[in-house]
């Protein structure tokens, strides 16, 4: 349709009164501060759109309704009055504490469709819903839940054993996303204000702990006193260290790029390190950031892999893309083990260090993942894995390391080569002998 002139003179009028309305820099700077909880957009989700939609429960406005995740629907009541009658708080009180920060809560979406910005209470009771479910899930892990019966389908042992896992994967989704505020309230107006976000942290922590990417060894040790969401406080356990015995060190590095042409170096696959003389150890209980090369000897933390992965981390990427200011930590580990993984036998090689533990099958498997991961990853210009690859690139330049590494390669992998070797240089040191023994009498 064409617009006529008048409809552009009401277009300009609009344009103005909106630009009269225009809030500051500073105004504007607290309206994305609200924002947390995010839609992948087609062109991320379009590499794996299974690895961002739940596929058993939905939190939140984003996936409400859809006919997929309707039999979970009917248990959110049920775990609503359960909640009740243990707080022993009328469920006024709690929409009373909520309707203090409705537009906050709403503000944690990007974006949120018009149905809920003009329904208030409907949002209000989708949270009080959703809240209550997602805590009495939590609790699964931290406490026994008595109140319910033996024969619960979630909350029994049984529900525990085959549910629980494919609840924990969705609500590890960024577009699955509970506001940590919206716990937070529920939890102390159930408590009397005794228990806040603090405690809701532990119970996140404990609840994620049982399916780590890395092994959280000490859940009490970890000191996350802030988080958006499980997702972010999750990304946080992976990132920091329980009981820092020292702060992590950063560095000045450069930009590194898989398709840049500006000459910086890719690092080698890590069975050409290995040839190379570089040595793999595994840093015991160590965080996402534990990636250190010193002395030849390149350190890296334990990865778990299993069938969560992909979808794990996926969405942390997305999370890390999407948020300002979260940091890029998550995709630097991720397009750091894709440069050093390129096909089974650098995965072997890892699982042979200790650093790998699978649980997917073949060792081409767990390549193909890790090199599916990174498509379309942007690294940010600042990321400290640069400078360890970096160093690990200078170290190969070394001819003395590459001949060590020859040497080592060819006679020292097998005691029949060492045997050799040794046989070798004796025969050697016995011809010089037998050499200098016969030319001495001649001067003589």
């Amino acid at each position: 349709m064409v617009m006529g002139e008048g409809d552009t003179d009401n277009w300009v009028i609009q344009v103005n009164q909106s630009l009269t309305n225009f809030p500051d820099q500073t105004s504007e700077s607290k309206l994305w501060d609200k924002r947390s909880i995010y839609k992948v957009s087609p062109c991320i989700a379009d590499l794996n759109n299974k690895a961002y939609r739940p596929q058993a429960v939905s939190f939140g406005p984003y996936h409400h309704g859809e006919d997929r995740l309707s039999p979970m629907e009917e248990h959110k009541p049920r775990a609503l009055l359960h909640f009740l009658r243990r707080s022993r708080k009328p469920l006024e009180e709690y929409l009373a504490s909520l309707r203090e920060i409705v537009g906050s809560l709403m503000g944690c979406y990007d974006p949120l469709d018009p149905h809920w910005k003009g329904n208030e209470e409907s949002f209000l009771r989708l949270m009080i819903l959703d809240g209550c479910f997602m805590l009495e899930i939590l609790r699964t892990e931290a406490q026994s839940l008595v109140d319910y019966a033996a024969n619960d389908p979630i909350f029994s042992n049984h529900g525990k054993l085959y549910i629980m896992p494919f609840l924990r994967r969705d609500m590890l989704m960024i577009e699955n996303q509970l506001p940590i505020s919206l716990l937070e309230r529920l939890v102390a107006v159930e408590t009397d204000r005794k228990k806040g976000k603090d405690y809701v942290v532990r119970l996140i922590l404990k609840f994620c702990s049982s399916s780590g990417l890395t092994s959280i060894a000490n859940v009490d040790g970890l000191h996350i006193t802030d988080g958006l969401h499980i997702l972010d406080i999750y990304r946080q356990s992976l990132l920091k260290q329980a009981n820092p015995k020292k702060p992590p060190k950063h560095h000045m590095v450069r930009h590194l790029h898989r398709d840049s042409g500006g000459g910086e170096e890719i690092i080698r696959s890590a069975s050409e390190l290995d040839e190379a003389g570089i040595q793999f150890k595994k840093v015991k209980n160590g965080t996402l950031r534990d990636i250190s090369f010193k002395n030849g000897v390149l350190k890296l933390p334990v990865i778990v892999v299993d069938d969560t992965t992909e979808t794990i981390f996926l969405n942390l990427i997305a999370f890390e893309r999407l948020h300002v200011g979260a940091g890029n930590e998550v995709t630097s580990y991720i397009f750091f083990m894709d440069n050093i993984i390129d096909s089974n036998r650098d995965v072997a090689l890892l699982h042979s260090r200790g650093i790998i533990q699978s649980a997917i099958g073949s060792d081409k498997a767990v390549a193909k993942l890790f090199n599916s991961l990174s498509k379309d990853i942007t690294l940010d210009p600042d990321s400290e894995l640069d400078a360890v690859q970096n160093m690990v690139s200078d170290y190969c330049k070394k001819p003395w390391n590459v001949w060590r590494a020859n040497l080592i390669h060819t006679y020292f992998t097998n005691p029949w080569a060492i045997l050799s070797l040794i046989a070798a240089v004796f025969l050697f040191a016995l011809t010089i002998a037998q050499t200098v023994y016969t030319i001495i009498p001649f001067y003589k």
